[in-house]
């Protein structure tokens, strides 16, 4: 029993608003020994998000909150966190905008995987400005929520070149097949 207290995985919950490849990539990732973390719910701003059906896929408790009145879904869900212990946040395609209060609440706790090599390409539609902008590569980032939108400290970057014959469509499949690689090894960095 008393080695065990070593082996203890760092609660964790994922935001999504998507289609949750990350999130699953992120379970698989949790599941592995060598995972520092444990999911142990899944939070998302609407009933929509098809990833929430890795929820019942592995069993992981979900939630599911209506941000018309952000005060009241950011104070439910706040309250959510602290009753599960939750000391790690992943925001994965998540699509609102936490609050100063929120972030501060949880400082340092909360990271966010963003299709860009930031500090470019704050916000959407990364992937047309960099082919607009003749970018000769793209990439993602992990990095930590602060209270301004994509200006955390950057924890991991990966890059790719950008091929002449791409659009927006196979430059974001290209970039998404790096952020499953980046999302653990950037949580493994935060960990050791």
């Amino acid at each position: 029993m008393e080695k065990l207290i070593g082996l203890k995985k760092i609660k964790t919950a994922v935001f999504i608003s998507g289609t949750g490849s990350n999130l699953k990539n992120i379970i698989k990732f949790s599941k592995l020994k060598k995972s520092p973390i444990s999911i142990l719910l899944i939070v998302s701003n609407t009933n929509k998000a098809k990833g929430l059906s890795y929820a019942y896929q592995f069993k992981i408790e979900k939630k599911i909150f209506n941000f018309k009145d952000f005060d009241k879904a950011e104070k439910n869900i706040i309250t959510l966190l602290q009753k599960k212990k939750i000391k790690l946040i992943c925001l994965a395609g998540f699509m609102k905008i936490l609050s100063k209060k929120f972030i501060k609440i949880f400082g340092g706790k909360i990271i966010n995987i963003h299709p860009s090599l930031l500090p470019k390409y704050k916000g959407l539609n990364t992937h047309s400005r960099a082919i607009k902008n003749k970018d000769k590569f793209a990439g993602c980032t992990v990095h930590h929520v602060t209270g301004n939108l994509d200006s955390g400290k950057i924890i991991l970057q990966r890059k790719i070149k950008i091929a002449a014959a791409d659009n927006t469509i196979s430059l974001k499949k290209k970039v998404l097949k790096q952020e499953h690689k980046l999302y653990p090894a950037a949580i493994m960095k935060i960990f050791n």
